[in-house]
C-alpha cells in the first residue's frame, strides 16, 4: 500500500481539493443510481387477461391461489403493472 503525503498543503486547502474532485464525482454516481420513480400503472382484469392472453377465470384463480396481487378500489379489481412485469421475468424459462 502506498502512502499519500501532503506537504506544503494546508487543511483547508486539502478539504478544497477533495470536494474539488470527489463530490462531482458522488453527484454522478448517485444521479445514476437514483432515477426518478415511475408513476405506478394500474391495470383492470380485462387489461390483464388481454395482455396475458387468459380468460376471466384464470385470472381470478391466479389472484385467489397468490399468484397474482389485486388491489380493490370500491367494487373495482386493478392489478400493478410491474408487478406482472417482474412475475413474468422470475418465472421466465430457459
Amino acid at each position: 500500500m502506498s502512502a499519500i503525503q501532503f506537504i506544503g498543503t494546508s487543511p483547508k486547502e486539502l478539504i478544497e481539493d477533495i470536494k474539488k474532485e470527489i463530490i462531482p464525482e458522488l453527484k454522478e454516481q448517485l444521479s445514476k443510481e437514483f432515477q426518478p420513480k415511475e408513476p405506478t400503472v394500474y391495470l383492470s382484469r380485462n387489461e390483464v387477461c388481454e395482455m396475458l392472453q387468459v380468460d376471466l377465470s384464470t385470472l381470478h384463480r391466479w389472484r385467489k391461489d397468490g399468484t397474482l396481487v389485486a388491489y380493490g378500489l370500491g367494487n373495482r379489481v386493478y392489478f400493478k403493472r410491474n408487478e406482472i412485469d417482474e412475475l413474468m421475468n422470475k418465472n421466465r424459462l430457459r
